[in-house]
């Protein structure tokens, strides 16, 4: 029997976002997994957590045991769910995966009951300030074979200010303000532009990033109609999700949910009653590989599709098992892919430089003519430098992007 002799627990952040990477050793020298445990805002606590409380749990335990190890290390502090332990349970789980695929020596794709598609189809970014702008960055997409755009103007949520704007009371604080009206109305006006210039053979997701009222998410779901997005994502704050219901009723758009879910009494009805089109889930987030794979089997049952969380603020680890849960799954809908591209892939005018991690992570997924393809080394194919993610500590300062402000300067989600 092959057992967790150590666990380790590494953070870095060679792009300036704190990534946190576990590796699982094991009683066979030599043989160890890598599992993605990132929760940038909070990476202290998640290395504390795996560190004290799920190493000595896991210590000399099953690695092939991953079901049990889930459930145990699920339920082991009684009280469940949350966005620090679920992270520290998935930076485990990840790992015993890719632990089991180079025991079995095939990728995790195959260990999932294999390929359904050689290749996954993704969506990129494309923000600016003006159409223009917009309409250079979605010809640029084109040439490169995506088909799939998630366009925003101005960030989330409309014309945000840093500091209180003169409609704020006197002594309001500092913080990113947001207009909900001015935001709905310049959207709306966005689209229409766009489709009167690229027409219809783009596939636009639009992100909301639940930063309207529910009523403003209906008016504005509404409105969108017209121009046929692919989906528009998280119209509706987590708390408020019970108003699916009447904006499915009188709304066509396609509707995705999710990278905030923790736990499944979030998102059971939600798919079981069909309420959305499109799972967003950060795989982290829900705990990791084994609790991906049985949401993508639910969703497989209603009709419901795919489309995982993929932002910058993950590890490659977690991208490649984004895509390789793509490449197995009958309910795959499509991949956001935040623009990580291997060494030989050459971006022009690429806002971020990608060669810090790169040279940490090695076997990242290669995005190519609209598609991004998993390598075929054993497990999820990643190889993780401990030396050169030294060179990039991580950055402790305080989180100002969700200090998001109304224009009467009270508080909104972000």
């Amino acid at each position: 029997m092959v057992t967790i002799k150590d666990i380790e627990v590494y953070s870095c952040a060679p792009e300036g976002i704190n990534l946190t990477v576990v590796k699982v050793l094991t009683s066979v020298d030599g043989l160890y997994g890598l599992g993605c445990a990132t929760f940038a805002y909070r990476y202290k606590a998640v290395e504390t957590y795996i560190r004290e409380y799920l190493k000595p749990l896991m210590l000399n335990r099953s690695v092939e045991d991953i079901e049990e190890n889930f459930a145990l290390m699920h339920q082991n502090a009684y009280w469940r769910n949350g966005a620090v332990e679920n992270n520290a349970i998935a930076g485990i789980d990840i790992a015993l995966w890719d632990i089991l695929g180079k025991m079995a020596n095939m990728p995790c794709y195959k260990l999932f009951g294999g390929a359904l598609r050689r290749g996954v189809p993704v969506y990129r970014h494309v923000d600016g300030n003006s159409v223009d702008e917009i309409c250079d960055q979605i010809a640029y997409y084109k040439e490169l074979g995506v088909r799939h755009l998630r366009v925003q103007s101005g960030g989330y949520g409309g014309g945000l200010t840093l500091n209180a704007p003169a409609t704020a009371p006197r002594g309001a604080l500092s913080g990113i303000y947001l207009n909900s009206r001015e935001y709905i109305k310049k959207t709306v006006d966005l689209f229409d532009r766009l489709r009167d210039r690229v027409g219809f053979d783009i596939e636009f997701v639009h992100d909301v990033h639940e930063r309207i009222a529910p009523s403003e998410a209906i008016e504005l779901c509404k409105a969108l109609e017209p121009y046929k997005l692919f989906f528009i994502e998280d119209p509706l704050p987590l708390d408020q999700t019970e108003y699916f219901k009447q904006l499915r009723s009188v709304c066509t758009t396609p509707l995705a949910q999710g990278e905030l879910f923790n736990n499944i009494s979030e998102y059971r009805s939600l798919i079981a009653n069909r309420l959305i089109d499109f799972i967003r889930v950060h795989i982290t987030q829900v705990g990791g590989i084994t609790q991906a794979r049985k949401i993508a089997i639910l969703c497989e049952m209603f009709g419901v599709r795919t489309a995982w969380h993929g932002p910058g603020d993950m590890s490659p680890l977690a991208h490649a098992a984004n895509i390789h849960l793509d490449m197995s799954s009958r309910a795959f809908g499509v991949q956001e892919w935040s623009g990580i591209e291997p060494p030989n892939f050459v971006i022009q005018n690429l806002k971020h430089k990608k060669g810090a991690l790169l040279e940490v992570f090695d076997g990242l997924p290669e995005f190519k003519d609209g598609y991004v393809y998993a390598n075929d080394r054993p497990g999820l194919g990643i190889i993780f430098n401990e030396k050169e993610a030294k060179k990039y500590p991580c950055v402790d300062e305080i989180t100002t992007w969700t200090q998001t402000r109304s224009f009467d300067g009270s508080l909104v989600l972000p």
